[in-house]
């Protein structure tokens, strides 16, 4: 399956999503690389992680954009040549690419019991309202994750903790919309984030 979900949150934004179902070989032949992620693809050791790689520069294309038109600074951000915003994510089968004119990140994560093991590490504030007894903990916890990922990769500044920095509002069942602050030196933001579920992965994302 190519091109699995395309979702506009606003007019100046728009998020789409892969399902990675094309063999490595597939996927490689039908894209073009510049020569550094040429490299890089090929020095990969998983085949999930290239599939999950050039499943990204078809959603590139999708969007009008080659993996030339991409580039990255010195923490890692991605960016686009015309100066539109990007933010990139995969996980397994499936990956994202979302495009704005204002800054953004995105997460996509599967749901997965090991979250459980080390909610310690990035779960603090939200402690207070979780409930590990709920059959939807996992979830919750998976939320989370994605929220404070898309907001470390919209903020994109080196040092900022999802433990100490990153506060997620409690979510409504319903809605699939929560707040989210950063507060990290004298800086506090406040964000509305929205997330989807489906198939078992989460994807969150975070528009300033």
């Amino acid at each position: 399956m190519p091109l699995y979900k395309t979702i506009s949150p606003n007019l100046h934004t728009t998020l789409k999503i892969w399902k990675i179902e094309e063999p490595y070989d597939d996927l490689f032949q039908s894209v073009s690389l510049k020569p550094k992620s040429l490299e890089r693809v090929l020095g990969m050791k998983s085949e999930l992680h290239q599939r999950g790689f050039l499943s990204v520069r078809k959603l590139l294309a999708e969007f009008g954009y080659t993996d030339f038109d991409l580039f990255y600074d010195y923490n890692g951000k991605p960016h686009l040549k015309d100066g539109k915003h990007i933010s990139i994510t995969h996980s397994f089968y499936f990956s994202a690419v979302i495009v704005s004119d204002n800054p953004i990140g995105i997460d996509i994560e599967k749901q997965r019991d090991k979250i459980k093991i080390i909610a310690h590490k990035f779960v603090d504030y939200e402690f207070n309202y979780l409930d590990e007894k709920v059959d939807d903990y996992v979830n919750k916890l998976t939320v989370i994750w994605c929220v404070k990922e898309s907001l470390y990769k919209l903020f994109a500044t080196p040092g900022l903790s999802f433990k100490q920095h990153c506060l997620v509002i409690p979510m409504s069942d319903n809605d699939h919309k929560t707040v989210a602050w950063i507060d990290y030196q004298n800086q506090k933001c406040r964000y509305l984030v929205e997330y989807l579920e489906f198939e078992g992965f989460t994807c969150a994302y975070t528009i300033s």
